[in-house]
């Protein structure tokens, strides 16, 4: 993709953390408070409930020009236009997930060490999600936590752009972009929270900060 979009604050939804609200309800919220990208996290949904879920986050998300990223499921992303989608190590390869995207597509690729990042940049990834930084319920299918001195080595080992995930919060997002994240991805810390708005107000508020210092 030619235009990687704007990766500061990039939430990840769950349904089930949301405590019976709607999902496009705290995604508006969401975006109202910052959020700049939205990937649509839907592991148990059937096809044409996860592509209703989809249609209506493209509803909401394209008139504010903020995109909408699929996880994994590249015929949802294309059903509803999305922006793109992201894929992880154990989901379809990248080098197949671009030629069906298209080179306008936005590709993501979750990794977890220079192997990983070598791979994904070199298949056509146009950004990588870096996880686990702290270890989480959120993500049950990773390995070890990356942590600090495995970020600052993943940055060094590329020019894609890095998204820090796992474990994340308003807390402890400021070392992150000083050890080389480009954005942060959070789930439960704008999911869970009472007032989704405002959390993601404060996150994007730190996140921010910390660009503005680290340069």
């Amino acid at each position: 993709m030619s235009d990687t979009p704007d990766l500061r604050l990039y939430l990840v939804t769950d349904r089930a953390l949301g405590r019976g609200r709607s999902l496009v309800d705290l995604v508006r919220r969401a975006v109202e408070g910052g959020v700049t990208i939205v990937q649509l996290r839907e592991k148990q949904a059937g096809t044409r409930e996860f592509i209703g879920l989809a249609e209506e986050l493209q509803d909401l998300l394209a008139p504010l020009r903020v995109p909408l990223v699929i996880n994994d499921r590249i015929d949802v992303a294309l059903a509803v236009g999305a922006a793109g989608v992201h894929v992880g190590q154990s989901d379809m390869p990248v080098a197949m997930a671009r030629r069906l995207l298209g080179e306008r597509g936005l590709l993501g690729v979750s990794v977890s060490n220079i192997e990983e990042v070598v791979r994904a940049e070199a298949d056509g990834a146009d950004y990588l999600g870096v996880s686990p930084i702290y270890a989480t319920p959120t993500k049950t299918d990773t390995v070890t936590p990356v942590g600090f001195v495995g970020l600052s080595s993943l940055r060094a080992a590329t020019r894609l752009p890095l998204v820090a995930i796992g474990g994340l919060h308003a807390d402890n997002v400021i070392p992150v972009i000083k050890h080389g994240a480009d954005g942060v991805a959070v789930v439960s810390a704008i999911m869970a929270a009472d007032d989704p708005c405002e959390a993601a107000r404060t996150l994007r508020a730190r996140i921010d900060g910390a660009r503005g210092s680290a340069r």
